[in-house]
């Protein structure tokens, strides 16, 4: 692929993305829960205000997928709502944002990094296990739509 790839950081600009690029395939393949709804009403406040961040990608002049980290305590981050628009996805840009996302936590301190997901997400699972991930026994009762937890160590 010959089209330029960015990763841009998070601003009031690109807020509008987020959701956009999140909350189809929360919608389509889950329901929208009232975290997800605060993540995507109020993201700065919400992740960023909490010690987290957002990146996006961008792909020749098209933002192209977002990924973001929760802090979830001192030295420990979620990665949340990894999405690529699907005209996008195929061109490796999860694997950019994921590898991405995972520098950024080590940058900001983390020591593990964790993310909960599906089973019915069977490419997203694929990557995250290309990217070092672990799978562990999920906690009940965090999400809803979640049967899959998986966990890495950053140091």
């Amino acid at each position: 692929m010959s089209t330029k790839i960015e990763i841009l950081e998070f601003t009031k600009d690109l807020s509008p993305f987020f959701k956009e690029i999140n909350l189809p395939w929360v919608e389509g393949l889950f329901s929208v829960e009232p975290v997800d709804q605060a993540q995507f009403d109020r993201p700065e406040e919400v992740i960023i205000g909490n010690g987290g961040t957002i990146i996006f990608v961008k792909l020749g002049e098209d933002i192209a997928g977002t990924v973001a980290l929760q802090k979830v305590e001192e030295g420990v981050f979620e990665m949340i709502k990894m999405g690529v628009k699907p005209e996008f996805q195929g061109h490796g840009l999860g694997r950019v944002l994921g590898e991405t996302i995972i520098g950024r936590a080590k940058e900001m301190g983390g020591r593990k990094l964790v993310l909960y997901s599906n089973t019915k997400l069977k490419t997203a699972l694929n990557l995250y296990e290309k990217l070092g991930f672990q799978s562990v026994v999920p906690e009940e009762g965090k999400y809803c739509r979640c049967d899959v937890k998986m966990e890495m160590n950053l140091s």
